[in-house]
């Protein structure tokens, strides 16, 4: 790898090819190895601020048992450099049925093919957006005080103004690595459903506040992620995130906009945000605002105590191990939307207010 760091992924991949050719030839069996992309195979350390990539790797050899997956391997690369080459891109999706044009070596189901494009952007240490593949998913959302400065098809400049959607909102591509942005909002606001996210733009909550609403829409893609840590990095901004009280949202959601995810450790550094931190829905906010609730499910009970045994992250911060053992002590999990019990505005006009005059106590 250290090797590859200063070439580009299309000549990454041709080198890579090259030694496969060139054992075979030699009458050797060629050997592809991958990261292990998994929580095990990554440390935390709360200076860097996201999950960092361990020397664990799995090692595949071309043998008859391998051979397909060998083969869809180097198929797969070989897409990948004549999107690059041709300045094309293909979704995920896409680079699934072209794979019906290989043959044996074709793809059954997507899940195969992601797998692979994967195992390649880790291979490489490259991202998927470099290799010209792109998700099928929607980035995310935004509405605020911020101009994304873009272009257009033919290279001219284009300042997009996210006060001027009206009740809609701007999409964001998934692309975001040449945007440009120009803002004075004093903090970022990751928003887990599209629900809450509409409610906070009906009440014009980014015009009271001068803030920047995000919609992540669940777990955040990674053209979301790396679009708020471009947005927390050029605007010197805090991000509160603002999610569902539940194992999911803690852990798949939150988490994994702070400081990433095992599947992607070998990106980690670029699709995370280390200055993020958790404004709520908290198990002290069930007591202290009366939220009705629902009882945790057995998959909710598995994943807190998986966070609390082997999750990096929870396991360096005390905070976190509280607030998890206080959830299973209570044994419910609560919604964004709970809050409407108190009134539809309670949300913009109580909570919100309360929280922000103390973010210093907000979950790290």
């Amino acid at each position: 790898m250290s090797k590859q760091k200063n070439l580009s992924a299309s000549e990454r991949i041709k080198e890579n090819a090259r030694g496969v050719y060139d054992t075979i030839l030699a009458n050797r069996k060629p050997v592809m190895s991958t990261p292990i992309r998994s929580l095990s195979n990554v440390k935390y350390q709360a200076k860097k601020g996201h999950f960092e990539m361990m020397g664990k790797a799995k090692n595949r050899t071309l043998t008859v048992n391998t051979v397909k997956t060998f083969a869809q391997t180097l198929k797969m690369m070989a897409l990948s450099k004549e999107l690059i080459d041709t300045d094309d891109m293909a979704t995920k999706r896409e680079a699934y049925y072209i794979s019906k044009n290989w043959g044996k070596a074709g793809f059954t189901e997507q899940p195969e093919s992601d797998t692979i494009m994967d195992d390649i952007e880790a291979m490489f240490g490259v991202n998927r957006e470099q290799l010209k593949f792109i998700p099928e998913e929607k980035g995310g959302e935004v509405a605020g005080q911020l101009i994304v400065i873009d272009k257009d098809s033919s290279g001219s400049k284009l300042k997009i103004d996210c006060t001027r959607f009206g009740s809609g909102a701007y999409s964001i591509p998934a692309e975001v690595e040449e945007l440009g942005f120009q803002s004075k909002a004093k903090f970022i606001l990751a928003i887990e459903t599209a629900g809450m996210f509409q409610r906070l733009v009906k009440y014009d909550y980014w015009a009271k506040t001068n803030c920047i609403l995000v919609s992540m829409g669940g777990v955040p893609t990674r053209a979301c992620r790396r679009f708020i840590r471009r947005l927390s990095d050029a605007l010197k901004a805090p991000v509160y995130a603002f999610v569902d009280g539940d194992p999911y949202g803690y852990f798949n959601i939150y988490r994994t906009l702070k400081v990433g995810s095992g599947n992607a450790a070998h990106l980690n550094e670029y699709f995370c945000v280390p200055k993020a931190s958790f404004l709520g829905v908290t198990p002290q906010d069930i007591k202290d605002y009366d939220l009705p609730t629902h009882p945790l499910k057995d998959v909710d009970v598995k994943r807190a105590k998986d966070a609390l045994k082997n999750d990096p992250f929870v396991k360096h911060h005390k905070p976190w191990q509280e607030a998890i053992v206080q959830m299973m002590n209570l044994g419910v999990r609560v919604e964004q939307q709970a809050f409407a019990k108190h009134g539809l505005d309670f949300v913009v006009n109580d909570y919100l207010p309360a929280k922000l005059k103390n973010p210093a106590k907000f979950l790290p």
